[in-house]
């Protein structure tokens, strides 16, 4: 939890994908999220939680439903949605935020 913690405090923004090994929409939103990671390089972080190994940071975050998708710069949340989101809206959402 501290390491996450240390993560999501970063100056860049972050961008927490909170998913499950047997949710179909999460594996739709994989390598959406691979091209995400490619096109925006080193101005963002992605980072996967999967909420069935990590129920404390799934609870404390009131994940109901996978994916939820989370952007967090400084520790805030500046942004969050649940289900496929398109490649180029997580592109501007994080670009809105560097």
């Amino acid at each position: 939890m501290s390491k996450f913690r240390d993560i999501i405090n970063n100056d860049k923004p972050v961008l927490v994908d909170f998913f499950a090994e047997w949710c179909g929409p999460c594996k739709v939103m994989s390598p959406i999220l691979k091209e995400v990671k490619e096109e925006i390089g080193d101005l963002a972080i992605i980072l996967k939680i999967n909420v069935d190994n990590n129920q404390k940071l799934a609870q404390k975050y009131q994940i109901r439903g996978v994916p939820t998708f989370m952007l967090f710069k400084k520790s805030e949340i500046v942004w969050q949605q649940s289900g496929i989101v398109e490649k180029q809206m997580l592109i501007n959402v994080i670009k809105s935020f560097t």
